[in-house]
């Protein structure tokens, strides 16, 4: 094992970096528009160009891995997001930034699938376990000291030190990943698909810059044109992936009732998920004057609860069933969310604030680890990986489109419509868990 240390240790901090950046922005985003003159829809691109970019090509990261190598990907994808995190920091205008991010997400797709994936090649299978216990462990502790370190920074220093922060992190990793990584030969001959990336990536953009341009602009015909044209994109990228020999996405996968289900779930409960957060972050902050370091403490509950609780609804679904947590969990959350609507200026943390945060981190621990099982134990095997891709590209893709709808009703309306429309998608995945998924029929003696 220390042998391997190495390994473990660049895994972590590769995705403490990825997870403490995509956090932090969100807590920043208030002095971001401050200092660089930005609207609301400068905001929700700030968020957008790097969730594009991540949901679109984090399945192809993960391909590249397998073609030419774990570490080779890895390496790259660390160095990469050291160099785009350097150009966050340094942005002298709104558009540079957007455009740094949007580099920072496709370095991050590159990053992400490789941390678990070097664990599985260097380590052998009787210390496998014990390695991603550990490393989700410590991602844990990045998830919950995310809003203290964010908060700290951006009270102290300025917001461009939550991208600075990121270089000796990622110096680190690149050292550990160079001295302590084993690179294992890959095994298959595949194709990259790129056809199916630029396909994605323009659908993705093109519908993004509809949606946020649209209601920021009064639906100019550049923003309707987009939109139109992103669906078009969007279809044709389903009928090349069916055609497809080696495709991005393995639509076959989607025959499953309850990977379909999983997925559907994933994009509603998610998208809530992303956009709750960065409404109520925003209005703690500028509606009811939290400091940053206080409205980033406001929701660390939600992490405690994920931390305490998340392994025995693991295995209270493993007892009951998945179907009963992912149809509770959405709806719970739903309920917390709701209770936000009626938040106002002069209103107490403890009766206006807490009630939500306990009941969204209540409804969220129930059901985040039977939501990866199921998902999992939806496809055989052999396609595991390529199941958790695709729904962990789901998963940024619901966040992505979300983030871009907050702004439909003009930024005087974001808070109120985005607590409604993130309750609303929370229960609609709580009611899809009910009607489609089904609990696995139990094994015969």
């Amino acid at each position: 094992m220390n042998k391997r240390l190495p390994v473990l240790l660049a895994a972590i901090v590769a995705s403490g970096v990825v997870f403490l950046d995509s956090s932090v922005v969100t807590l920043a985003l208030p002095k971001i528009a401050l200092d660089l003159h930005a609207g609301f829809a400068g905001m929700q691109w700030v968020v957008d160009g790097y969730l594009l970019s991540l949901s679109a090509l984090i399945l192809i990261g993960g391909s590249l891995g397998d073609i030419i190598g774990h570490k080779k990907v890895f390496l790259i994808g660390a160095a990469a997001f050291g160099v785009s995190s350097l150009l966050c920091g340094i942005a002298p205008s709104l558009s540079f930034l957007i455009a740094a991010r949007i580099l920072q997400g496709a370095a991050g797709a590159l990053l992400v699938p490789q941390s678990l994936a070097l664990i599985n090649t260097n380590f052998p299978k009787e210390e496998r376990g014990k390695a991603i216990g550990t490393w989700a462990g410590w991602s844990g502790i990045s998830t919950a000291i995310a809003p203290l370190v964010g908060g700290y920074l951006l009270d102290t220093a300025s917001w461009r030190w939550i991208f600075f922060i990121n270089l000796p992190l990622l110096a680190v990793c690149l050292w550990l990943g160079i001295v302590g990584i084993r690179e294992v030969r890959p095994r298959q001959t595949r194709r990259i698909d790129v056809g199916g990336a630029l396909l994605a990536i323009t659908a993705l953009g093109s519908l993004t810059y509809g949606l946020i341009e649209g209601s920021a602009r009064s639906w100019p015909p550049l923003a309707i044109t987009a939109l139109i044209a992103g669906s078009i994109l969007g279809i044709t990228f389903v009928w090349y992936e069916y055609r497809q020999r080696d495709p991005m996405v393995q639509l076959g996968l989607f025959r499953t009732r309850n990977f379909t289900g999983t997925n559907i779930m994933t994009f509603g409960m998610y998208g809530a998920l992303g956009g709750v957060f960065l409404v109520l972050v925003v209005y703690l902050q500028t509606t009811l004057h939290y400091s940053s370091i206080k409205a980033g403490l406001s929701i660390l509950p939600i992490t405690i609860l994920l931390l305490a609780f998340s392994r025995r609804a693991g295995a209270l679904s493993s007892k009951f069933g998945p179907r009963l947590l992912l149809t509770a969990g959405p709806l719970i959350a739903a309920l917390g969310i709701i209770t936000w609507v009626r938040l106002a200026p002069g209103v107490s943390y403890i009766t206006g604030v807490l009630p939500g945060v306990l009941l969204f981190g209540a409804g969220l621990t129930l059901l985040v680890a039977p939501l990866t099982t199921t998902v999992l134990g939806s496809v055989k095997e052999t396609d595991s990986g390529i199941a958790s891709g695709i729904n962990n590209a789901v998963s940024r893709l619901g966040g992505l489109f979300v983030v871009a709808l907050l702004g439909l009703f003009g930024a005087a309306q974001v808070f109120r419509f985005g607590i409604i429309l993130c309750a609303a998608l929370a229960a609609a995945a709580g009611i899809i868990s009910y009607v489609v998924i089904r609990d696995p029929s139990p094994a015969k003696s």
